[in-house]
């Protein structure tokens, strides 16, 4: 899989990133895709990054409340083909895009980020 990180994305991978983003939370929010186990979660689809070729995609998605993330990892990257299937009759593209699911880490990241800015130490710096 290519990596994301090189290059800023273009507009046309920014446009179908938010089109399959639209498509892959829909999916999941109607529950068309059926999964005894995907049934006792919300999946929450924040974002989706294209390669420049469009033809492969990376997920990332966080279930709802953040619990048995590893969990709903594993039962969607599973379900991958499925899904992939489902969006491609939504989508109206040459190719279906390769899904990679990964998890969202940006959420605990700014968490993590705001609990080191209010931490005393830091305050006991700002007042210096």
């Amino acid at each position: 899989m290519t990596s994301f990180t090189h290059k800023p994305q273009s507009p046309r991978q920014l446009k179908v990133g938010e089109v399959l983003r639209q498509a892959l939370s829909e999916t999941f929010m109607r529950g068309d895709v059926y999964s005894k186990d995907l049934q006792a979660y919300s999946v929450t689809v924040s974002e989706v990054r294209v390669s420049p070729d469009l033809r492969n995609a990376t997920v990332f998605i966080m279930p709802l409340g953040g619990k048995d993330k590893e969990r709903v990892l594993d039962i969607v990257t599973k379900l991958s083909p499925q899904i992939r299937s489902i969006i491609t009759r939504k989508i109206d593209m040459r190719y279906s895009p390769e899904l990679y699911f990964k998890l969202d880490e940006s959420y605990e990241n700014a968490h993590k980020i705001d609990a080191l800015i209010k931490s005393t130490k830091v305050s006991q710096d700002e007042n210096d």
